[in-house]
């Protein structure tokens, strides 16, 4: 009898102690968000990776902020103004700030902010973004003055980066490494985390003291989710509201059978291949513009592809330096034209039936580089060209273009920022290993550096538009396509804009009635 009692009331105290299970369903006050791979990190100064930048964004905000569409808009400060050289920034923080603990800070954090960003302990990832800052001022309470090494006018969208925003140095101070551990975390941003389960999700609560008010939505789970098969089928029943990725393969079944889900939108990201300019074939500039003549980008895009990516001849994607996107003057003429001038071009570098032009297509190894690589070669055939193919992980692939130990590789870039030198300043002299083609080009540097010493947007923007077309005039890359991001969106859910950037903060979404 005495066992048994002491049974009931171990099972008592069990019952008793039971948490009530925490749903990570979509709900009437919880959205459910699919990342394409784990939370790497949560200190917003030492993650590099999208889905822990995504997480970042919702917890921490720094003076300025993305907004729905991808724009830099007012964060923790309320204005900024610009001196005529472009040099001096100047931001008026909004009044009685403070942190989700309720502890205040005013504008002296900042400038102890890029000192914790550029200490060696941290190593930051993200350190050569912020490289053009020359100081960071704090001369009244409620104003930061930031100091330029050269013109920037996407300094708003790059202080808006999770490295640069308001983090509790208080609680850092204390804890070191250990103030991520806190739940929930100490926050300046709408949410703050709440529960954290590796490989499983994490859970975001509204900050009590954000100071908008209060978010949108009261919480927002985020789920891991690397196989993106395995996303578009949990979505598809109802499992999440929002999946970063889809497979390309279900792309087309998905544009006829839900368009109004699936979202394929251009992104700031260009797709190439580099040439070796530093030694034969492709030392030539007549041999890489005879090459290029004869892609056929439409096919590769539409047929290859085929996820409604954008065809590219230049550098920049469209909206960067112009609405549209930089053509070549051949590039509208018909094939068979195109064919004849590559030809005579190759004939007179030397290469014919006599001496046909031979060289290796390296790739990392990807089922879509693969499918690539094999239409290059394909399209090149009509010239008498014998490209053989040649694949390895990623790791061995971008040792070698760093060391410049290929023919003909493929490569491209996905901005950090949506601005133009973003792009262009991989490609100068300067850029040394990063700079796989080793193209050196003294007008392209002299151009560029016009361009990032120009503080009127109108002139710098036509100087960017110049230095691509000098990029693409010697060709020492080939352009293939401009990137899209693949997002899926349950018609539960306002608030969502396509934009270049592909930024979707949690705050600017909300659940319909």
């Amino acid at each position: 009898m005495r066992n048994f009692i002491l049974l009931c009331t171990m099972l008592m105290l069990i019952s008793c102690d039971r948490s009530p299970a925490i749903s990570i369903a979509p709900g009437p006050q919880q959205i459910v968000r699919l990342s394409d791979s784990e939370i790497k990190g949560l200190d917003p100064q030492k993650i590099s990776d999208l889905s822990s930048l995504r997480v970042a964004a919702d917890q921490f905000e720094g003076l300025t902020r993305l907004d729905a569409s991808g724009e830099a808009e007012p964060g923790l400060a309320k204005g900024w103004r610009m001196a005529a050289d472009g040099l001096t920034w100047s931001f008026t923080l909004r009044e009685s700030l403070s942190f989700s603990d309720d502890t205040p800070f005013d504008a002296t954090l900042f400038p102890a902010l890029l000192q914790r960003l550029r200490a060696p302990e941290t190593a930051a990832p993200s350190l050569a973004l912020f490289a053009n800052i020359v100081a960071m001022e704090a001369p009244a309470s409620n104003e930061v003055v930031v100091r330029l090494a050269s013109p920037d006018p996407a300094l708003p969208a790059l202080l808006a980066h999770p490295a640069m925003s308001a983090i509790p140095l208080h609680r850092v101070r204390q804890a070191g490494d250990q103030w991520t551990s806190d739940r929930p975390m100490i926050a300046s941003g709408p949410y703050r985390l709440a529960e954290w389960k590796l490989n499983d999700y994490a859970r975001l609560a509204r900050n009590p003291q954000w100071h908008d008010g209060q978010a949108p939505t009261a919480t927002i789970i985020w789920k891991p989710m690397e196989d993106s098969l395995s996303a578009l089928r949990l979505f598809l029943s109802g499992g999440a509201d929002i999946a970063a990725d889809y497979p390309p393969s279900r792309h087309r079944w998905l544009r006829d059978n839900h368009p109004d889900i699936a979202h394929s939108v251009p992104y700031f990201g260009s797709y190439y291949f580099a040439f070796n300019t530093q030694r034969a074939p492709f030392d030539d500039r007549r041999v890489r513009t005879a090459l290029s003549m004869a892609v056929e980008r439409e096919w590769i895009a539409d047929q290859v592809i085929g996820v409604d990516n954008i065809p590219a001849w230049g550098l920049l994607p469209p909206g960067l330096a112009g609405a549209e996107p930089l053509r070549p003057q051949w590039a509208d003429w018909p094939r068979d034209k195109r064919l004849r001038t590559a030809r005579r071009l190759l004939a007179e570098a030397g290469y014919g039936p006599d001496n046909p032009l031979r060289f290796e297509i390296r790739f990392n190894s990807s089922a879509e580089h693969r499918r690539v690589s094999v239409a290059l070669a394909a399209m090149w055939k009509p010239l008498g060209v014998e490209a053989s193919l040649f694949n390895s992980e990623a790791a061995l692939h971008f040792a070698a273009l760093r060391r410049h130990e290929f023919a003909l590789a493929r490569s491209g870039w996905i901005a950090d920022l949506p601005t133009p030198e973003n792009f262009l300043l991989v490609h100068q002299s300067a850029n040394g290993a990063g700079n796989y083609s080793g193209y050196a080009s003294a007008e392209y540097d002299r151009i560029l550096a016009r361009a990032i010493a120009e503080p009127d947007a109108r002139r710098r923007q036509q100087l960017m538009r110049r230095a691509e077309a000098r990029l693409i005039a010697d060709m020492p890359i080939l352009p293939l396509y401009f990137y899209v991001t693949r997002s899926l969106m349950a018609k539960r859910i306002a608030g969502w804009e396509d934009n270049i950037s592909n930024v979707h903060p949690s705050r600017t979404l909300r659940i319909r009635p």
